[in-house]
């Protein structure tokens, strides 16, 4: 297995390394030194390969093809140190992050097969012309292709067509709800399985326990990313601060303050990080920044939700929540102590968001998840 050092990438795939190693077979997983500590405990062998990602700091450049660029530049980084490791001990099997595409290069030079692991929406019929043919008409998109082309003329991979090694894998396991895909329909079910969300037991985050009396539980998170939002805090604070029978887990990240909240009320506890789906299983209503790590989680424990984007893909995960009838979004700039309680409130009172969140849970849950998506990839390995 091969990722890149953000967490909203690895933590998808860790079950599933992890179910794949109880099986007895031998697993490496290479990434940056900076995520070491979430891949040892699945027992995998960890292969550092340093990054050049800006994952640290999330100083992304706000033009996407410098942003594509930038995936690119690690993968030329990423490869000799891969070779360094795998030319003289292959594997069976190269799995692969969407990030981590050196992979599927190293994998087709050495003429093995490779599976990617996607922690995102995969691309379906249709995808180039409706999607990729905007950002190839971008300032600096030809000189980008050009320098890509040029990687993959001389870096032993097979697929030298940029468009079909970027967006199109051999093989791939998606691991989100397959409600969250747009146009489910016309993705090709011969390359891609969705397993679905693949969880486990995450004895390692810790557990959460409903304090008692709390009639509701709400949590606050906006993921691992984009945390710094002291502002949004105070207002979720005059929002739910004191709500009768609400209790509050609030998730502030590692970048904000909890000085810079202000007086926290007494039906809320403040974290920088918390065991996020332990907690889900008990509550019932989440703001969330609609990550697909998070808009899998509250889909796969039915808990209706607030989605409040943040960046990148984040908004379109979040209409396709409202969508599916599980959640409503609010904008941050529009959310208002005022609006986030009526929102609150008129959600968890909706019997037509119990029954979706019910149905969905339920179909995320039929997926397989992390034994189906072990049992795939062992199938793969003959």
């Amino acid at each position: 297995m091969a990722g890149i050092p953000a967490v909203s990438h690895v933590l998808p795939g860790l079950e599933v390394i992890r179910e794949l190693v109880a099986r007895g077979h031998r697993v490496t997983y290479a990434n940056d030194p900076a995520v070491a500590d979430l891949i040892t405990p699945t027992g995998a062998e960890f292969v550092a390969c340093e990054s050049g990602l800006p994952v640290a700091d999330h100083d992304w450049p706000d033009d996407p093809i410098a942003a594509m660029d930038l995936f690119l530049d690690d993968a030329i980084r990423a490869l000799p140190q891969m070779r360094a490791v795998y030319d003289d001990d292959p594997a069976d099997l190269y799995m692969y992050d969407i990030g981590a595409y050196a992979v599927r290069a190293l994998a087709e030079a050495q003429g093995r097969p490779a599976v990617q692991l996607s922690p995102t929406f995969v691309a379906w019929e249709g995808y180039e012309q409706e999607v990729a043919a905007h950002l190839w008409r971008l300032p600096g998109a030809g000189a980008f292709r050009a320098k890509y082309a040029a990687w993959l003329a001389g870096c032993g991979a097979t697929t030298t067509d940029v468009d079909a090694f970027n967006g199109r894998p051999p093989r791939a396991l998606a691991l989100i709800p397959k409600a969250m895909q747009p146009h489910a329909d016309r993705v090709d079910p011969e390359v891609v399985t969705f397993v679905g969300p693949c969880f486990g037991r995450r004895a390692d985050q810790g557990g959460w326990t409903r304090p008692a009396g709390a009639e509701k539980v709400l949590l606050i998170s906006l993921g691992s990313a984009y945390t710094r939002q002291p502002e949004f805090y105070r207002r979720c604070l005059a929002a739910f601060g004191g709500l009768p029978g609400w209790h509050v887990v609030l998730q502030i990240g590692r970048h904000t303050d909890p000085g810079e909240l202000g007086v926290v009320p007494a039906n809320v506890e403040v974290h920088p990080w918390v065991p996020q789906l332990a907690i889900l299983e008990q509550a019932d209503a989440f703001v969330t920044h609609a990550g697909m790590g998070g808009s899998s989680e509250g889909l796969f424990t039915g808990v209706p939700m607030i989605a409040v984007p943040q960046a990148v893909d984040q908004f379109a995960n979040a209409d396709r929540l409202v969508e599916l009838g599980v959640a409503r979004r609010l904008d941050t700039a529009d959310a208002t102590a005022a609006l986030l309680r009526e929102t609150l409130i008129e959600l968890t009172a909706d019997p037509e968001v119990a029954r979706r969140s019910a149905l969905l849970r339920a179909e995320a849950r039929a997926e397989g998840g992390t034994t189906r998506a072990a049992d795939l990839i062992e199938g793969m390995l003959g």
